[in-house]
């Protein structure tokens, strides 16, 4: 069944390439209008151009989404521009790995609060259109992650909230789910650069996933479109493992 989007509006916070960048290129291709955020201008330029190429209404604004003043304001703004909202996609993330006050400050600010102050903003709209919310968690919530203590944890920390926003956000008919991707390869994002500055570390993390590679941004994305879409107009509180077999 084809997923269409056709005069829908969706948000992704953290959208200017990797994961965030599937989904709303997904999203527009499906025929939906949409807003992307990040920091670096160059990026969001990029990502903009790519999005346009499918003709529908594009926004994107550099915003530091450590900020909750700034994000809730980029939140009205992408509202105000799409003229309205259908998905909000919680996707920046900090990747804090140090344990120490600035991973654990970065992780929280970023991965967690990010979501708080987006979703609480973007609320009033998603009741109108009776929207959804897609959090983008991480299969690190569930093991321990001696490598990045701040990380596992937030990451779990973001499951748990969307259980509490779905139940929340029920009597609205607004659905809330999250993904947890494993390792997700692609060009400048974090396993890219392990593969050439840490080979034998990329490696090992290579023979642990059972389908024996990296996860693509995409297939990612086309859970988070379905999630969003009415095929899973039954489905809230859940979250997903994008992994292929990483971490059973």
């Amino acid at each position: 069944m084809k997923i269409d989007f056709t005069g829908k509006k969706a948000i992704v916070c953290g959208g200017s390439r990797g994961i965030g960048k599937a989904i709303a290129l997904g999203f527009a291709a499906a025929g939906g209008d949409v807003s992307i955020c990040a920091r670096d201008v160059a990026t969001l330029e990029k990502a903009k151009a790519e999005l346009a190429k499918h003709g529908h209404k594009v926004h994107v604004a550099s915003v530091d989404l450590a900020k909750g003043d700034a994000v809730r304001a980029y939140i009205r703004e992408a509202v105000a521009a799409l003229g309205g909202l259908d998905l909000l996609v919680n996707n920046a993330s900090a990747f804090g790995s140090s344990d120490d006050d600035k991973g654990w400050t970065s992780s929280l600010a970023i991965d967690m609060m990010a979501i708080v102050h987006a979703t609480q903003e973007a609320l009033p709209a998603l009741q109108k259109s009776k929207g959804s919310v897609v959090n983008i968690s991480s299969i690190s919530a569930h093991h321990p992650a001696a490598r990045q203590p701040p990380y596992g944890a937030i990451k779990a920390a973001v499951i748990h909230y969307t259980t509490t926003q779905a139940a929340m956000y029920a009597k609205d008919l607004v659905r809330v789910n999250c993904i947890a991707p494993g390792s997700i390869e692609f060009p400048g994002g974090v396993w890219d650069r392990r593969k050439n500055d840490n080979p034998q570390f990329y490696d090992g993390i290579l023979k642990s996933i059972p389908f024996g590679r990296m996860g693509l941004p995409e297939e990612v994305a086309n859970v988070a479109l379905f999630l969003a879409s009415p095929l899973a107009s039954w489905v809230t509180g859940q979250t997903i493992a994008v992994a292929g077999g990483q971490g059973l």
